[in-house]
């Protein structure tokens, strides 16, 4: 164990989704004495029904540990939260958030984990649609960290598990982001507070829609995807894409050779694959819309060509419509 000694009351924090991310982070927070409430759907096959009988095995890199976890499938109980982290799909935001939103405390702050660039103005729409008012604070983030759940219950972490997150242009929020940033150091979660977290969120979009994809249709790991030279030419010219649509929708992206960058962050990741890849694995629907999907669309809209994002996301549509029980 890594018992926290200060003397610092924890706030109360919900995980909205106990997949992956959900469970790694929520994980660590619980592994520190965090009070920690997972929240997921039910079913046969339910993530949280197996945290709440047989609490959640992280199988992580550094520690192996059963943690005996709270987990309900009763939406209500994000009530008592000071602290929301959604970790659902990216297609389940809306719906999951005009969920939340009878059952929010006025008080609470909601953090985006997920894939993508418009997840947090895509809650702050649904909760404005389910008449919240005053709006909660909802913040982004940029999640790294290769998991995944191998069984109900069972969390195999491979790599990395970090996260940014930033007050954007609403210099208001830097208590509350220095708050959050706090909350996970000291749970040993490395978290890095950018002044450009709109570029932050870009970056790990041009990232995912190079590697999610080719990992997918490859059924290859993110290490030797990128180990091969012409398929990390594949990923260099999606990768150019959304850097060219970031540019067009006003994104200042950092100069640095991004295309290095993603090699390393390829290998940092080694042995996993993508989050997309283990979708289709398992007959679930992928976030491709919002991830080569979503260049397609802003693309379109702008004028910049994005033939080979759009390709990628033509062909994960058919195998996971081709992965899909009959």
């Amino acid at each position: 164990m890594n018992p926290n000694t200060s003397s610092t009351p924890w706030p109360r924090i919900a995980v909205v989704g106990a997949g992956a991310v959900g469970c790694y982070f929520g994980g660590k927070l619980v592994r520190a004495g965090c009070p920690v409430t997972f929240v997921g759907r039910p079913g046969p096959q339910s993530s949280v029904l197996a945290l709440s009988r047989e609490g959640l095995y992280f199988d992580g890199v550094e520690f192996q540990e059963k943690l005996r976890v709270e987990a309900s499938t009763d939406v209500s109980s994000v009530s008592a939260a000071d602290v929301v982290l959604i970790c659902v799909k990216t297609i389940d935001t809306a719906s999951v958030a005009a969920s939340l939103a009878p059952h929010l405390r006025p008080e609470a702050i909601i953090v985006s984990l997920q894939n993508g660039v418009e997840n947090a103005s895509v809650i702050r729409q649904a909760l404005r649609d389910a008449g919240r008012s005053p709006l909660p604070v909802v913040l982004p983030s940029v999640v790294y960290v290769a998991a995944a759940m191998i069984a109900p219950g069972h969390l195999k972490h491979s790599g990395r598990g970090d996260l940014v997150i930033g007050p954007g242009r609403d210099a208001s929020l830097v208590p509350v982001i220095e708050r959050i940033a706090q909350l996970f150091t000291r749970a040993n979660v490395p978290c890095r507070i950018s002044d450009n977290i709109d570029a932050e969120l870009w970056t790990k979009l041009i990232w995912n829609c190079a590697g999610n994809a080719v990992s997918a249709l490859g059924r290859a790991t993110y290490a030797l995807a990128g180990s091969l030279e012409s398929v990390r030419q594949v990923m260099a010219a999606a990768a150019g894409e959304v850097g060219a649509v970031a540019q067009a929708s006003g994104i200042s992206l950092p100069v640095s050779d991004l295309m290095a960058l993603g090699l390393k962050l390829a290998a940092s990741l080694g042995p996993a694959t993508s989050s997309t890849a283990q979708d289709i694995e398992r007959g679930r629907p992928t976030e491709i819309d919002s991830l080569n999907g979503f260049i397609t669309r802003r693309g379109a809209e702008l004028g910049i060509p994005t033939p080979v994002n759009q390709t990628l996301w033509a062909l994960v549509k058919l195998r996971e419509a081709s992965s899909k029980p009959a």
